[in-house]
């Protein structure tokens, strides 16, 4: 017996069962791409590393490592082929880390109050 799809003539985007729409394929030259974007980020990297900029090399790196990250995210976890449901849970937890980044150095950055 073959398993058969069913779809809704209703639901032509199919919003209602998002795990069964269909699948996207990604070359091996998109897949080049990706790589290559993230080979030469890792570079940018390794130059900005040996540039004194005072407080901003920290700021930088990590700016790169977030825009590397959103590259990985994207294309090698197939991110950016899902549905929105799939990508509002992805953003739900970069925001709780931003929350949580934020209470932390509130934390750290008070305890100093006044001692600088």
């Amino acid at each position: 017996m073959a398993h058969e799809i069913h779809t809704d003539a209703n639901d032509p985007s199919n919003v209602t069962n998002p795990e069964h729409a269909q699948h996207h394929i990604v070359t091996p030259l998109q897949y080049t791409y990706v790589f290559a974007t993230l080979l030469l980020f890792t570079g940018i990297t390794v130059g900005a590393a040996y540039v004194d900029l005072d407080w901003a090399n920290p700021v930088i790196a990590l700016g790169i490592a977030c825009f590397k990250a959103v590259i990985v995210i994207l294309f090698f976890m197939h991110a950016a082929y899902q549905s929105r449901l799939i990508k509002m849970t992805i953003g739900s937890g970069f925001f709780l880390f931003i929350v949580l980044i934020t209470m932390t150095l509130t934390d750290y950055i008070s305890r100093a109050w006044g001692m600088w």
